[in-house]
């Protein structure tokens, strides 16, 4: 038996100490699925409406910077990033095209729409276009460890990021409440001719903190005062740390938030130097094809992904959490743009990305238990609640308006456990629903309502299935 405090004294203070949702990147599969209207409908319900499927909040726009018309090194199906600046090969004119990412806009549109009030677009970008690159590539430098923003292109690329964040608000109504202007900025995956995506590398301190302030120029000539500036988008916390301490006062003075990614294990210190100097922090991207629990089956994937958020939420002590793709797959027999996807769904016994996969032939997704497990978290605990931190295995949230308590705990063993949630500081509760995810796609649960809990006073007392993830919902 595990015993578990519960207490207000425990809760994130990052921020404002409220917590401001769960989110996906829409780069790339809004790229790949937005084409078709049903898939649009349907991402839309499933991952943003918090009654029919997820309720995220945060969207995560990308810009595109766009590559060379004349390359073809990007392998993806959905990664080939359109640009919204093109430029005449033969006079050198530069023409808006605001045409060119119909797809994700479209995606975007429909999905603000789903989460309504709660709705937050962060508009982000991988790289700048091509001709604003040394290497005249937007996939990176020839040499990755080396600055792809070309020194006479700084005030040019905050330009353009600037402009389509107007154009998106004007002209497509979509409010965008941040902009982060690099992507992985400090990392050397990004090199010439990648078969993968658009990247550039911004070396931290001088580099970093003069596109910061070049890109907080370009947002006040275009009046987006109400448009947060977010730094820097690295690939872990361990690295933010280190571009966050190498900024400019200048740069410092000008950003909004700090976001950070954890494609490895999450260090404390860009959290504590967050909350020492009062700005916010959200972890903006993760995700990984790995498992965890006992011999978990489907569950494994699903059981790793709730225990990176808890993981995450401890550590860092983030105001929103975001997942990298919430689709990452594609089943398709004639794929796209000469490109190759799958042509049947993996097994999903063993990791993957992504919760969800779009079946493009039938219009439709196939959903994981992962889906179901990141659901257990984003569906109850809502935007403005208050996180409590408790122990690895558990995660709360205090809505203090409706006197709701929310606990998420994980069992990763392949047997039954108990565990005791003693409440601290909060007020009485009478009543407390219980919500499962366990087994496999097929036969198991998903959402489930189940009885587990026995609430006696200030005690909880859970069962906690094998292999599974449990939301318990506390009232008064």
């Amino acid at each position: 038996m595990t015993k578990i405090t519960v207490s207000p004294n425990n809760q994130i203070t990052t921020g404002d100490g409220s917590f401001k949702g769960w989110g996906t990147s829409l780069c790339w599969w809004a790229n790949r699925v937005g084409g078709s209207e049903k898939l649009i409908r349907d991402a839309a319900d499933l991952f943003f409406d918090k009654e029919k499927g997820l309720g995220l909040n945060i969207m995560r726009y990308n810009i595109g910077g766009g590559d060379d018309p004349s390359h073809n090194h990007i392998e993806r199906t959905d990664s080939m990033m359109p640009g919204f600046l093109e430029k005449d090969k033969e006079t050198g004119e530069l023409k808006w095209n605001y045409e060119a990412d119909k797809r994700q806009l479209d995606v975007l549109s429909a999905c603000c729409k789903a989460s309504g009030d709660d709705a937050y677009v962060e508009a982000f970008s991988n790289s700048p276009p091509y001709f604003m690159c040394v290497s005249g590539c937007s996939s990176g430098h020839r040499n990755p460890n080396c600055n792809n923003l070309r020194k006479d292109s700084v005030k040019d690329f905050a330009e353009y990021l600037a402009h389509v964040t107007d154009y998106i608000q004007r002209e497509k109504g979509i409010k965008i409440s941040s902009l982060a202007p690099m992507n992985e900025p400090y990392s050397n995956y990004w090199y010439k001719n990648s078969p993968k995506q658009e990247g550039c590398h911004v070396s931290p301190g001088k580099r970093q903190s003069e596109l910061l302030v070049a890109v907080k120029k370009a947002m006040r000539k275009y009046g987006l005062d109400s448009t947060d500036l977010t730094a820097s988008d690295e690939t872990n916390a361990r690295r933010a740390a280190k571009a966050f301490s190498a900024l400019s006062a200048e740069a410092l003075s000008v950003i909004d938030r700090v976001s950070t990614h954890t494609y490895e294990r999450a260090t404390p210190k860009i959290g504590a130097l967050c909350r020492k100097t009062g700005i916010d922090l959200w972890m903006t991207e993760t995700d990984w094809s790995s498992e965890s629990g006992e011999n978990a089956g489907e569950m494994a994937p699903a059981i790793w992904l709730a225990e990176k958020i808890i993981e995450d939420m401890y550590i860092l002590q983030p105001s929103a959490w975001v997942i990298w793709q919430i689709v990452a797959s594609y089943i398709s027999q004639s794929g796209y743009l000469g490109r190759k996807d799958m042509a049947s769904m993996f097994d999903l016994n063993k990791g993957y990305w992504g919760c969800a996969v779009a079946e493009m032939d039938r219009e439709e997704y196939i959903l994981t238990q992962k889906y179901y497990a990141f659901g257990q978290f984003s569906r109850y605990i809502r935007p403005g609640m208050k996180i409590i931190l408790t122990d690895k295995r558990s995660l709360c949230a205090y809505d203090e308006k409706e006197e709701k308590l929310i606990i998420v705990a994980v069992n990763p063993k392949a047997t039954d456990s108990q565990a005791v949630f003693v409440l601290e500081n909060l007020p009485p509760f009478s009543d407390v629903t219980a919500i499962r995810t366990s087994g496999d796609i097929k036969e198991g649960e998903h959402w489930a309502k189940v009885d587990c809990q026995n609430l006696n006073g200030s005690i909880l007392t859970a069962s906690l299935k094998g292999n599974s993830v449990t939301t318990f919902i506390l009232t008064k």
